[in-house]
């Protein structure tokens, strides 16, 4: 029997950026443990399909359509999450855009900056905030934000996105002492590079410098990362908020 079967027992969860990759295996992961999940993507045609193949496991999860560039998509799915869910107990602000990558300083534009903010910062702040009056009802709310390992150690031609993830995690400390006493914990947690479709673009011997510098020397998977997202959402993270668990295999060790 899973370890985490009833840790989430019940609890209504939004995943952003859930109709692949780490959003995927989180809602798969959060729902196994007896979650009941919306996964919301830009993607509207994979989204629907991945709610289905996950209902088709005997999950209860529902998909629907968001784009976080766009406030008035982010308050319209925080709305129909609540309606499909009767209320919401966890946010996980997976959903982000990595487009910077391969790019120096001086050959950044300032709309793909402008972009990345834009989704990963902004998009999280606006969902976090959109969610706020159904998560203080729940009395148990709690906010997962994906931030990354690459501020911790400051990974090159990637600025944007790693100026993003950054700000993630100071968002996190400040929305954990703003919340607080709402009953909200706010934790992110830090992936390494992950073996998704999303970092299909990194080149190769990116993925070797992380496979080779890990204290567990191997390719990272979404499972891996699963697991902190389903504690850190569970009663056993009450007393954890504004903290940032890198979970890379020992790549980094802040």
């Amino acid at each position: 029997m899973n370890a985490s079967a009833q840790l989430l027992q019940g609890r209504r969860v939004l995943v952003t950026g859930g109709a692949r990759g780490l959003g995927y295996a989180f809602a798969q992961a959060i729902a196994e443990a007896g979650g009941r999940v919306v996964i919301a993507d830009i993607l509207d045609e994979r989204v629907q399909q991945s709610a289905c193949d996950l209902r088709a496991m005997g999950l209860d999860v529902h998909g629907l359509s968001v784009d976080l560039a766009d406030p008035a998509s982010i308050q319209r799915c925080a709305t129909q999450t609540g309606e499909l869910l009767g209320g919401l107990d966890g946010l996980v602000n997976n959903a982000s855009v990595t487009n910077s990558g391969g790019k120096t300083c001086e050959e950044l534009s300032i709309d793909t900056w402008d972009q990345v903010m834009q989704v990963n910062v902004r998009g999280t702040w606006l969902m976090t905030t959109a969610c706020l009056p159904a998560l203080r009802l729940s009395g148990q709310g709690a906010v997962v934000n994906l931030a990354s390992d690459t501020p911790l150690w400051g990974a090159p031609n990637l600025m944007a996105y790693v100026a993003s993830k950054g700000a993630i995690i100071a968002m996190t400390r400040s929305l954990a002492r703003e919340l607080g006493s709402d009953n909200i914990t706010v934790n992110a947690i830090a992936p390494g590079l992950v073996l998704v479709e999303a970092t299909a673009y990194v080149p190769e011997a990116r993925h070797r410098l992380y496979t080779e510098q890990r204290a567990i020397q191997r390719a990272q998977l979404p499972e891996d990362v699963s697991g902190a997202v389903v504690f850190a959402l569970s009663n056993l993270a009450r007393f954890i908020t504004g903290q940032t668990l890198p979970v890379n295999g020992g790549f980094v060790m802040p």
